[in-house]
Order: structure tokens, then C-alpha cells, then sequence
């Protein structure tokens, strides 16, 4: 093929409605919702080639690194001289305010943008304005909300441009478009759904030539999904009666088979997910593992989905744990089915089935089983499709070169198996999985081999399709068995689910030791093809014409698909899986190349549920648009969202109590100056809500990096927060007795918070778990134990973060400020000795640990007496006197003087 171009995604000009939305945007600050895949990226990149000159300073927000590299590469290859800058805790906190000052473009991350904001480490009033991606997250990520806010309290110029192409995550919830727009100080709304009428006109102009084919499934194939449609009725019914409270509506057959389902039941279930009973919770389990099963079906080969099938039947053998689907008819329709897929009964070969065998070998068992290996019936709509391409692909008068094939399946595992299912044929491939998994008699399997012979339609494949697609590699000169091991090895014969990737440069050459020597000329071969691959996440096969198998989902880059399209820039697009966003791409690919020609072929299996899969996310996104317009039309947003102005609420710092009652006895109720109040924050605690909501009700905050806790609140109140995950976790590793510790050794007032999800009951045992004893892996005694260790610690039990600030509020009314690098000078291992310690702490913990000492008498003991030696010299009598408690001063008198040859002793004559 030709050595593809880099870069070409960017140089394609903006299409007319790109177009339109930019201007929209670029004139007035707003949040732009487009439809999936109708390139949003592109949109935000003209920002970011727009603003991206020194003279301005742009923060890029929630972006990840895969999209920072991909939106960097663009620019690059375009020749744009300054190129954006990613910041993170790689550039020292010093170093970093000549970077912003520098200007450009910068990427950077939540906590250092927020630490920096709070600590005016970033010139505020220079920044020229903040482009939000995936701006739907605002409202669950209190981070961006919180860099928002203080970006407007602090510039009232600059602007802010939200962009997310996600419309069905602001159907959940109530007015959540309203509370996005709130957090984003922004008052106008764009939406761009695929029906608008100029994406449509404009699209609709340079539509790609779609040759839709409906593969019917196999009779077997739909026996089994009905069966399984069946039993994931019977669930949600069972499901329905027994929490009759759940939305009717989401819990439909149609939604639980879309992917969403899942995110759906955890948002309804999560809230009382500890009052559901043991029934609920294996539905949902079983309804996940129903879930999974119908995606194997249509997406894998019978070998794969037989064995997932076995492997469910042995673990529910194995725990006993089934909620009863398994004993349904439906589920005995599926097994046999699913085996009758795989395997056929040597008795029924009377009745004229494919399967032939010799009658030497049935009468050594008579339960053989034969082997079908029925194969799915998209790869040979698949074989018939490149059959058509490879003819009309061949150079003549009128093309000039062959077109490039590019093949789009779902994941890794299924583009691995399409691969060796071109280079090597069906036969090999189902035969390989099924020795790999079932064949566990070496013989059995090779006289299995020996007496198969395939149908008819395999036969058709085979001749149809093999030497076709082999024939570059068959110039080679060696015989056919050779190539195709390699080709197995290749796709990664070892590997358990076979998606080894054959990667570009060094990865390729790695590969190249594994495999026997034979395979190394081979693998030289194929090596043009991979290093001209501009991701790892390709499968390439042929060279003339380059065929290219990519996934849709699942690629450590996202962007990875569309700069394969953008540069091998094929005429011939087969889609084995549909998938809603690369749809809208290549319709986007089709109208920014105007006069080259796209063909797409579009396979799917006609009635199944991956045709219904496809058609609810298509009306999911519709309806969601259509909610998002008529919520548009009634919206009332007031003047100053924007905040440009001093007026908007939420901008507001209540620095005093709404509550606070004016004293007019003092100075005849004028306002007292009064210091500003602060708290110490550990950088690390950026990522919960609650340093945003401590910040709005009027309190400073410092950022600094602290050993030992999380908030110093006054010198003597120090706070570790832990959420209840958090608080099971230390306590079950013993972190929190060392924090414990520590808190109590250098402050006065040891804080634990336990702070709860506000969606989640306020609650820390299930119902009936309480136990009457104390119990090593119960959560109420391990706190018991902690409370009796630690008799200064105290422990505040919270509903919401909210709650915690108004608490810290509370306890920091009329007490001193807490002082930073006091707070940062306490470490683990430090010397300094608080205000209430005057003593080493070494002896003190060995004190506590004699019998008698306990922590109301040892500061008693240690004010009386100079040192341990001391302790050794004092009477029993002025021991008891010191203690203050007879029966005290006689345990730790004769633990002192008590030899051990009097214990073993006394311990003999108790025997």
C-alpha cells in the first residue's frame, strides 16, 4: 500500500455546521451538547489551534493523557509552532507559575489546578479563558466545578466553552442540564443532534454507498437467544415482585439488553443495595451473567460460547449458589442447543447428518460424540463481502491503485479471531479453540481431526476464501501447512482468549523470537504491513490490497480508530459489529472527502438482539434530545449566571453564619473585625467535595502536605477524614492505629470523621450484623478497640460532606488559627512534642504497657516519678499511693518484682 500520511484528521477543513458551532461558541460562551461521533473533538481542537499563541493563557480541563497526546499530535502535523503543554506533578509547584505565565495553551490536571488557584500560584486575572471537555462529568466531579468557581471569583473577564457529545447523561437525575450550566457559569445552551437539519442537509449531501446485510442467525443460534430472552424475563419479573418500589420502566427486556443496563440498576439499586435481600442480589448477578452470555452468542464462535456455558453449569455445581434460572426449561434449551452447535451424538448419524465417521471408531465408545463446529454465520457473509471487494478491487483503466479494506469488530478477541479466521480458514480455527478448550485427549482430538469432514457451506468457504486471501503469502514457495502454524502462532496459539496483537515496530521484532525459526522468514514478510499500521491496536493481514482489522471499544487510545481511518484512508469499510459513534465518523470521513469514494458494508444479524442493541441506543439518544429541547425551551436562566458581576449566589462566600444573631451589647452590635478564619488541607484531599464546600461557606484554605492527618483545624484539632470503604479498609490493615497514633501523640484533640455518601443510608452496619460479642473481623469492635485505645480520640459520624463543613465550622468558632509550617514540621518521626506531652514518648508507651497503668493514672506515674529506674526502687505502698488505687499499685508493685521462676511456678501448682 501507499506510505500513509501523517496527521490527516486535522487538515481536513470544518464541515458547514462544525462550522456554525464554532462561531456559536466562539461568539458566545456556552455548553455544547453534539450527537455521538459528529466530532466534537474537532470543534474543541480549532479552540485549541485558535488560542494557541503566547499573547494568550487557556487551561484545558478533564482531559485524559491518551486525548492530550492525540490533540497535541493534530496540532503538530498541521505545523502550529506553539504547541499546548501538559502540566503535572512532574513540574515542581515553583517552577510552574513561569509556565502559565508563558501563555498558550495548557492541559492540565484537577488537584494541581486547584492547589495552585488556592495558593494564587496561577495569575488569575491573566487567563484569557477555560475550555471544559466532557463537560457532562461537571456535576460527579466536584474538582472542575470547584476550579470554576474560583476562576470566576477571581476573573470576571475570561471565558469558559463546555463541550461533551454524551446527551443520554443528562437524562438521569433531575434538571441536570440546569445544574451542568449552573457549575459552568454559563447561559447558553447549543444542541446538534443528528436530526438537525443542517448536520442532516450536510451529511445527506455525501452519504457513503451502505450495502446493509442482514445474516439470519442459525437455528440453533436462535433457539438460544430466545431461550435466554426468556430467562432474563423471568428474572426482572422475580426482580419486579420482589421490590415492587423500582422504576417499572428502566427494568424492561428492551433496556436489559443495551449496555446501559448495568449503570442503570447500580443508580436505582445503590441507594439500598444493604436493605435488598440475598434473592435481589443473585437476580442482578444472574442478569449481568444473562447479559454476557447473549453478547458471546452473536459475537464468538460456538466453541467459546459452549465452554462459557459449561464453566457457569460447573461453578454453580461448585457454591450452590443459583437463584433457580438453571432449572428452567429454557436454560435446558440453551445447553442443548448450545452443544448440538459443537457436538453431534454418533447414534444420529443414521439419520444422514455432515458428520461422517468410520465405524471402527463408534464402536469403541458408544457416547462419542462427533464434532459439527457450526460456523458463525457472519464470517461467511464476511468471506462473500471481501470475495466482491478482491473483484472489483483489481487496478484497471479506471482505478489506478487498489483500495484499502478496513474491518471493524467490536473488541480485541473478536478481531484476532476474524484475522486467523481469513489467513487460516474456519476449519483450523474452530478446530484449534476446540482442542484448546475440551479436547484434553490429545488422540481423541487428532482422530477427530482425522475423520471430520466439513459441510457444505464450509467447503464453499474454504475454496472461496482461502487460497484468495492467501495468495500474497503463498508466493513464498513453501507448503500450505507451514504459513498457516505461523498464522496461528501469530494470532497467539498460547494466549488463553487469542487476542495477541501483532504490534508495529520493536513489538513485531519481539514477536519474532517467540515464534520457531521456520515462522521467522514468515514474520519478516508481514512486517511492511505492521510498521506502516499507525497504532498497536491493528491487525493488519494483506499488503496488496491492505486489508486491516481494527476494534471498535477497548483500545488503551480512543483515539486509535480514527487515525487508522484518517490514514490508510480506505475505499472499503466493513463493519462486523455496529457501533453508534464510528457510524456518525465515517459519515463525517465521507462528507470531509468529497469525490473519493466510500463504500460500508453494514453486517448484523437481522431479529437479533444486536439489531435491538443498536436500535435502543439510537432511540435512547433521540429521546434524550428531545427532552434536552424542551427543557432548552423552558429553562429560566438569570442575568448574572455568568458572574461576571458580584451578584451571582453562587459565587457568594457566607462568611458568617446565616443564623448568626447580631450581639448588640457589644460596641452596640457594629461589625467586629475579625481574623480570617483557615483550615490546613492536605494536597491529597483535593479529590473529595469537601475542601470546595469548606471554601464556600467563607473559610480560607491552605494546601500543604501533611504527614499526619488530613485537616488541622485549630493547633489543637486535628481531623483524619475516611469514607466508610476508606474507614474498612485501614482499620482491617492496621493504617489507622498508626495514624491514631501519631494524631495523639502531637495534638491535643485527635479527630476521626466518618464521612457517608449522601445518596447512601447513613448507616454503618447492615440490619442484624451488630454482634453481641466483640469479634475479630466485625467493624463495630475494631472501632471498639479503637476507642479504648485511644481515649482522647474523638470520632464524628457525618451524612454528607456538607455536614462535615458546617461541623468544622462549629468547631473552630473562637479558637486560635492553626499555623501551616507547625502543621507541616509534624511528622511521623519527628522530635517536636506537643503543648500536652512534656514527656519522652518512648518510656511513656512502655508504661502503658505494664499492668496496673492505664491512661487516666500514667500521667500521675510519670509527674512522680523521674524515670523507669526510679520505678524499680518505690514501695508498694507509695505505688498504691501515686495510683490513687490499691489493687492498681499491687499489679504493677509484683509485675516489677516478681521473678520468672515464680510465674512458671505459680502457673505449675494452678495446673
Amino acid at each position: 500500500g501507499r506510505p500513509a500520511r501523517p496527521g490527516r484528521a486535522a487538515m481536513t477543513p470544518l464541515l458547514e455546521h462544525e462550522s456554525q458551532i464554532f462561531l456559536d461558541l466562539f461568539h458566545q460562551d456556552g455548553l455544547v451538547i453534539t450527537a455521538r461521533g459528529l466530532g466534537v473533538d474537532r470543534i474543541l481542537l480549532n479552540f485549541l489551534k485558535l488560542y494557541n499563541e503566547p499573547g494568550c493563557l487557556v487551561l484545558v480541563l478533564n482531559t485524559n493523557t491518551a486525548e492530550e497526546q492525540y490533540f497535541i499530535e493534530q496540532l503538530r502535523s498541521e505545523g502550529v509552532p506553539h504547541l499546548p503543554r501538559i502540566i503535572t506533578n512532574e513540574i515542581p509547584s515553583n517552577d510552574r507559575y513561569m509556565v502559565y505565565t508563558e501563555g498558550g495553551v495548557l492541559f492540565v490536571t484537577s488537584r494541581i489546578l486547584v492547589v495552585d488557584f488556592l495558593t494564587d500560584r496561577i495569575p488569575a486575572n491573566l487567563i484569557t479563558g477555560i475550555l471544559v471537555y466532557k463537560a457532562h462529568r461537571i456535576i460527579e466531579s466536584c474538582q472542575e466545578a470547584f476550579i470554576l468557581r474560583l476562576y470566576r471569583q477571581k476573573n470576571k473577564q475570561g471565558f469558559i466553552k463546555a463541550f461533551t457529545d454524551n446527551a443520554v447523561a443528562f437524562s438521569l437525575g433531575f434538571c441536570r442540564v440546569e445544574r451542568v450550566m449552573r457549575n459552568l457559569f454559563v447561559r447558553k445552551l447549543y444542541l446538534w443532534p443528528r436530526f438537525h437539519i443542517a448536520v442532516g442537509s450536510c451529511l445527506d449531501r455525501h452519504k457513503p454507498e451502505v450495502i446493509e446485510l442482514h445474516v439470519s442467525l442459525t437455528p440453533a443460534m436462535l433457539a438460544i437467544q430466545t431461550a435466554i430472552m426468556d430467562i432474563m424475563n423471568a428474572c426482572l419479573k422475580e426482580l419486579k415482585r420482589y421490590n415492587p418500589s423500582l422504576d417499572v420502566e428502566e427494568l424492561s427486556l428492551e433496556n436489559a439488553v443495551g449496555k446501559s443496563f448495568e449503570k442503570a440498576m447500580c443508580y436505582y439499586l445503590d441507594p439500598v443495595w444493604h436493605q435488598l435481600g440475598a434473592k435481589t442480589k443473585s437476580l442482578v448477578q444472574d442478569l449481568k451473567i444473562l447479559r454476557t452470555l447473549l453478547q458471546y452468542l452473536t459475537q464468538y464462535d460456538c466453541v467459546t460460547f459452549l465452554n462459557l456455558l459449561e464453566s457457569l453449569r460447573a461453578t454453580e455445581k461448585a457454591f450452590g449458589q443459583n437463584s433457580g434460572w438453571l432449572f428452567l426449561d429454557a436454560s435446558n434449551t440453551m445447553f442443548v442447543n448450545a452443544r448440538a452447535r459443537v457436538y453431534k451424538r454418533s447414534e444420529a448419524k443414521l439419520k444422514g447428518n455432515v458428520v461422517k465417521t468410520e465405524p471402527k471408531e463408534t464402536t469403541k465408545t458408544e457416547e462419542k460424540k462427533n464434532l459439527v463446529l457450526e460456523t458463525n454465520p457472519k464470517w461467511e457473509a464476511l468471506s462473500e463481502v471481501l470475495a466482491e471487494i478482491k473483484k472489483e478491487n483489481e487496478p484497471n483503466e479506471a482505478l489506478t491503485d487498489s483500495g484499502h479494506v478496513l474491518i471493524c469488530a467490536s473488541d480485541d478477541r473478536t478481531c484476532a479471531q476474524l484475522k486467523e479466521y481469513i489467513t487460516a480458514g474456519a476449519e483450523n480455527l474452530l478446530m484449534r479453540l476446540y482442542n484448546k478448550t475440551f479436547g484434553k485427549n490429545e488422540e481423541e482430538g487428532a482422530a477427530c481431526i482425522k475423520d471430520w469432514k466439513p459441510g457444505k457451506s464450509k467447503a464453499r468457504l474454504k475454496s472461496d476464501n482461502g487460497p484468495k486471501m492467501k495468495k500474497t503469502r503463498a508466493e513464498t514457495g513453501k507448503n500450505r501447512k507451514k504459513p498457516e502454524l505461523t498464522l496461528t502462532q501469530m494470532v497467539g496459539r498460547e494466549n488463553d482468549d487469542g487476542s495477541k496483537k501483532i504490534n508495529k515496530g520493536e513489538e513485531a521484532e519481539d514477536n519474532e523470537e517467540n515464534v520457531s525459526a521456520e515462522a521467522s522468514t514468515e514474520e519478516t514478510e508481514s512486517e511492511g504491513v505492521i510498521l506502516k499500521l499507525p497504532t498497536d491496536a491493528c491487525y493488519g493481514i494483506l499488503t496488496e490490497p491492505l486489508i486491516v482489522i481494527h476494534p471498535l471499544l477497548g483500545c488503551s487510545d480512543p483515539y486509535s480508530l480514527s487515525r487508522v481511518l484518517h490514514e490508510i484512508e480506505p475505499r472499503y469499510v466493513v463493519l462486523y459489529d455496529a457501533e453508534l459513534t464510528f457510524v456518525r465518523q465515517l459519515e463525517i470521513f465521507r462528507a470531509s472527502r468529497p469525490g473519493k469514494p466510500l463504500r460500508v458494508y453494514f453486517l448484523i444479524y437481522g431479529g437479533s438482539t444486536e439489531e435491538q442493541r443498536y436500535l435502543t441506543n439510537l432511540r435512547k439518544e433521540k429521546t434524550a434530545f428531545e427532552n434536552l429541547i424542551r427543557e432548552k425551551a423552558m429553562m429560566v436562566i438569570p442575568e448574572e449566571r455568568e458572574g461576571r458581576d458580584d451578584l451571582n449566589p453562587d459565587l457568594a462566600r457566607n462568611v458568617g453564619p446565616p443564623t448568626a444573631i447580631t450581639d448588640t451589647r457589644k460596641a452596640g452590635g457594629q461589625v467586629q473585625k475579625k481574623e480570617q478564619q483557615r483550615i490546613i488541607v492536605d494536597i491529597r484531599e483535593f479529590r473529595s467535595e469537601l475542601p470546595s464546600l469548606i471554601h464556600r461557606r467563607g473559610i480560607d484554605i491552605e494546601p500543604v502536605t501533611l504527614e499526619v492527618g488530613d485537616y488541622i483545624l485549630t493547633p489543637d484539632i486535628c481531623v483524619e477524614r475516611k469514607s466508610v470503604s476508606d474507614l474498612i479498609g485501614s482499620l482491617n490493615n492496621g493504617r489507622l492505629y498508626t495514624q491514631c497514633i501519631t494524631m495523639s501523640r502531637y495534638y491535643r484533640r485527635p479527630v476521626l470523621l466518618i464521612e457517608f455518601d449522601p445518596n447512601k443510608p447513613f448507616s454503618l452496619n447492615f440490619r442484624g450484623t451488630v454482634h453481641q460479642e466483640i469479634s475479630i473481623n466485625d467493624i463495630t469492635s475494631k472501632l471498639t478497640l479503637l476507642t479504648l485505645h485511644f481515649p482522647k480520640l474523638r470520632i464524628l459520624w457525618c451524612p454528607s460532606p456538607h455536614v462535615s463543613a458546617e461541623l468544622f465550622e462549629e468547631l473552630k468558632q473562637s479558637r486560635p488559627e492553626p499555623d501551616a509550617a507547625t502543621a507541616m514540621a509534624v511528622t511521623a518521626d519527628s522530635e517536636m512534642i506537643s503543648e500536652s506531652d512534656k514527656y519522652n514518648p518512648g518510656p511513656q508507651d512502655f508504661l502503658l504497657k505494664m499492668p496496673g497503668v492505664n491512661a487516666k493514672n500514667c500521667r500521675a506515674l510519670m509527674s512522680h516519678v523521674r524515670n523507669i529506674a526510679e520505678l524499680v526502687t518505690i514501695t508498694q505502698d507509695r505505688l498504691a499511693e501515686i495510683l490513687g488505687n490499691a489493687q492498681n499499685g499491687k499489679q504493677l508493685w509484683e509485675f516489677i518484682h516478681s521473678s520468672y521462676m515464680d510465674h512458671t511456678a505459680q502457673g505449675k501448682t494452678r495446673r
